[in-house]
């Protein structure tokens, strides 16, 4: 059965029925446009041996569209109404598709791997302004088996998510999701798409995961690479030396440290990439493990 996709009048037809009213509170707007969720889909590259991840599903528009890929998608709504709602709209615009769709009402940012009986390995997701960036570093960091991630965002955090060291727009968001995989943006999408209408232009991100990771991914590895990335762009004006002094111990040992890793003390962090990070990281660990090994030969001897 051919799946049929929701237009701007079914959208507010569906809203009316179950007496629904969007939420500023949850970042509710919905796409009610066939060819921007077909964009959405298609530049995600996802297959029919995917289970997709979708967040913020709403009344299911980009749900249909990635149900007629072929994919297994789990749709996960914070609002209780719209998860109710959502499996009997896509019964009714796909009788045979609902096998493939699992809805549950969960805040995504307390999802975790043991809630879902089969990994994602993809995420596709329309995501709710306000949470955006958390979501997507925790999806990123709690769910490894992600390998593709093509969500829409407000423009301003899609340039910031896709920015490269050094912009205006580069920061720390852009820093972290390096820390998993290669970024690049996939075009701005109208907010005339939308129901409601927002203020702003939102902008499509993918992230492919590295196929190898270049370091290690380990939790604890991940928050100390993190805690370097937050500490180097909480005063952007710094250098690193100054910057990663509180951190080092000292101006003279931020730049030791610094110099260590090859990484010009003079440099700021906004324009350290997040190969740097990790390197500093490396080279202070190494430094300090060999260290220790010096105190321990002269307490021995």
């Amino acid at each position: 059965m051919t799946i049929r996709l929701l237009g701007r009048t079914e959208i507010r037809r569906l809203a009316k029925e179950i007496d629904f009213r969007p939420r500023k509170s949850f970042g509710q707007n919905f796409v009610h446009d066939a060819n921007t969720v077909r964009r959405i889909v298609s530049a995600s590259g996802i297959h029919r041996t995917d289970h997709v991840l979708e967040v913020g599903p709403g009344l299911g528009s980009l749900t249909l569209a990635l149900l007629d890929r072929g994919a297994q998608v789990t749709a996960v709504e914070i609002d209780p109404l719209l998860a109710r709602q959502l499996p009997a709209t896509i019964a009714d615009h796909s009788h045979s598709e609902i096998n493939r769709l699992s809805v549950l009402n969960r805040d995504i940012l307390t999802l975790m791997p043991g809630d879902l009986t089969d990994q994602p390995t993809a995420l596709v997701a329309n995501l709710p302004y306000n949470v955006a960036v958390p979501a997507l570093l925790h999806l990123l960091a709690e769910f490894p088996t992600i390998r593709t991630v093509m969500v829409m965002v407000q423009a301003e955090v899609a340039e910031r998510l896709a920015a490269e060291p050094g912009g205006k727009d580069y920061g720390v968001p852009s820093a972290k999701v390096r820390f998993y995989g290669n970024v690049r943006r996939h075009g701005m999408v109208s907010p005339t798409v939308f129901w409601p209408i927002p203020r702003v232009y939102s902008g499509l991100v993918r992230i492919d995961r590295y196929e190898t990771s270049p370091w290690p991914t380990d939790e604890a590895f991940r928050d100390e690479v993190f805690n370097l990335i937050d500490i180097g762009f909480a005063q952007r004006r710094k250098t690193s030396r100054n910057a990663f002094a509180d951190w080092a111990g000292s101006g003279n040992e931020s730049a030791e440290r610094l110099l260590a890793a090859s990484i010009d003390p003079s440099r700021r962090g906004e324009t350290l990439a997040i190969a740097d990070f990790v390197r500093l990281l490396q080279r202070s660990n190494e430094a300090a493990l060999e260290a220790g090994k010096q105190q321990e030969q002269v307490r021995v001897t």
